[in-house]
């Protein structure tokens, strides 16, 4: 495994990669590998390949990176987290520190955009390289460039389209509909990727761990549904995002693609399936080479889902009781969110309503991140909800982070079709599968279990899939491209969720003896569109004047 992972790891002295959109605006070239210098051997190509893979781990490794995704209905803080809830609760502003940290959200996106840009504007220079190595860097350098984009354009709005490594202090924003054109374009060109890969360290256990076609084309399925949705609303791109769905569930269909559906829903994020994953379309792998820390190529772990972290300060992410009460019962609700809390105080776990906790723990917890660290005694077994965390886990794993799977897929198509005014069997029988499993039905295939019945609206197809989607994507919000937030928002429905936790109610929680709770927090105020789009970071306002003032929702479509 560390032979594989030694050849993941990044030739950190090659590039100068390690500023974010603002520091890029002010760096100075003296000294850098530039584009039009670089890829002067062929062992360079390669090198940019890695250096690009190492930006990506590092924007995806830590939940300060999914910082916006808690705008989204199944995730939450607690009261003593300052610094996320504002995210949770509508409030950020261009100071928060959170944005532009080395860790933070905005300026890890911009250094994946850079690294990127510094592969399509000079990979072509390098000698003796040949058709398939092009294709090959371009692409994956393509695909997460499309990536960045897609999560700066759906949470930011408006952005800089930045496309080479020139420093220009007086870059205009972009018009979303111009930052979408990007992304459509660059996946296309993701698109000629190949279908699997053989040799590592693109392949590990007849898995690919690079960017694939397949890859490609169900991130453009999503992309175009987001395009069909709010702000832009070009509805013309519900049957392209179906048509798109499709390729890739045919393609796996006839065993061209290897991805599959697990047959238990336990299986998606365990660790005895972690390196042989045969959903994920496409994950992100983290290496112990480097060992642990916020430099190396661990991710983060567990350390910010699990109660027992409160004492050292994390503990970060819950789940909205809201959302946990609205759930569907079955091993997908069982497999999402904790079984118990674990409370060291008295050495026992118990049910996350209980009393006995404190009330800043009261909260459902993630299932889906617990994960045994290396180096300690259970770092080959399953998360134990029972134990305490420091006995399993030192905050850091070898987790893959999965970007896109199959069953996602199946659900777009079905939404695709149905949004497009249409049904039809397929798309119903796909669903089909994705309940059945979720409800502990099998085979997913008997028609026996069934809840989609055949002669569904088009409408209804469309809201069941919008909603399986969700209860299949839940509490993931470690780099997947698709996390609840941005379902929401392609929607128009953060408005209504905004205006529930507004109102704050009470849940009396199911078999719990009576007990009654509200969520931790609540935004105030009043709704507008505008909290629709994050502020762009003050130390990038100070640089470049174009990014001050800008009127966002006049900024959906091209002039």
């Amino acid at each position: 495994m560390k032979i594989i992972f030694n050849k993941i790891t990044v030739l950190v002295a090659v590039l100068c990669f390690t500023t974010g959109c603002n520091e890029f605006l002010k760096e100075e070239p003296k000294g850098q590998a530039m584009d039009n210098l670089a890829f002067a051997q062929h062992s360079d190509l390669e090198g940019a390949v890695h250096a690009l893979n190492r930006q990506v781990l590092m924007a995806t490794k830590g939940r300060i990176n999914f910082d916006p995704y808690y705008i989204g209905d199944d995730i939450t803080t607690r009261v003593d987290k300052p610094t996320i809830r504002n995210w949770d609760t509508w409030d950020v502003t261009d100071e928060e520190n959170e944005l532009t940290i080395d860790t933070g959200c905005w300026y890890w996106l911009w250094k994946v955009i850079k690294a990127a840009n510094y592969i399509i504007n000079g990979a072509a220079n390098t000698p003796e390289v040949t058709a398939d190595e092009l294709t090959f860097a371009l692409g994956q350098a393509h695909y997460w460039r499309a990536y960045s984009y897609s999560i700066l354009v759906r949470f930011w709005g408006p952005v800089p389209l930045m496309l080479s490594g020139d420093i220009d202090l007086q870059i205009p924003v972009s018009s979303i509909e111009e930052v979408y054109d990007l992304i459509v374009s660059d996946l296309l060109e993701a698109e000629k990727l190949p279908d699997n890969y053989t040799e590592s360290p693109w392949a590990m256990n007849g898995k690919n761990v690079a960017v694939s076609k397949g890859a490609a084309q169900a991130s453009l399925a999503y992309i175009y549904m987001c395009m069909a949705g709010w702000p832009m609303n070009k509805t013309e791109y519900y049957p392209m995002a179906a048509a798109k769905a499709l390729e890739v569930i045919e393609a796996a269909e006839s065993g061209r693609y290897y991805y599959q559906l697990y047959d238990e829903y336990k299986d998606i994020h365990s660790r005895a399936q972690n390196w042989t994953n045969k959903e994920a379309i496409l994950a992100i792998y983290y290496s112990s080479v480097t060992g642990t820390g916020d430099d190396s190529e661990a991710a983060r772990g567990c350390i910010c889902d699990i109660h027992t972290c409160s004492d050292r300060g994390y503990n970060d992410a819950c789940a909205e009781i809201g959302f946990w009460m609205d759930f569907p019962e079955g091993p997908r609700k069982e497999w999402t969110f904790a079984p118990v809390t674990y409370f060291a105080a008295s050495d026992t776990a118990v049910q996350w309503w209980d009393p006995i906790l404190d009330r800043n723990m009261r909260q459902p917890m993630s299932r889906k991140s617990a994960f045994t660290s290396w180096g300690t005694p259970y770092e080959n077994e399953e998360y134990d909800h029972w134990k305490s965390f420091n006995s399993q886990s030192n905050g850091w794993s070898l987790q893959i982070h999965q970007v896109v799977r199959l069953a996602e897929v199946y659900c777009w198509y079905a939404e695709a079709v149905g949004r497009s005014g249409q049904t039809n069997a397929r798309a119903i029988s796909l669903l089909n599968k994705v309940r059945n499993r979720a409800d502990g039905h099998g085979p997913v295939d008997d028609p026996a279990f069934n809840l989609y019945p055949a002669n569904m609206s088009a409408n209804e197809l469309a809201e069941a899939a919008y909603n399986e989607h969700g209860w299949e994507i839940a509490m993931w919000y470690w780099g997947s491209i698709a996390p609840r937030a941005t379902d929401m928002i392609r929607m128009d429905r953060v408005k209504d969720h905004f205006e529930l936790r507004k109102r704050n109610p009470e849940y009396t929680i199911p078999n719990s003896g009576g007990v009654v709770l509200q969520e931790l927090l609540a935004p105030t105020g009043n709704w507008d569109q505008t909290k629709m789009f994050l502020p762009y970071p003050a130390a990038d306002k100070r640089l470049n004047p174009n990014l001050i003032d800008v009127d966002k929702l006049n900024l959906i479509f091209k002039k």
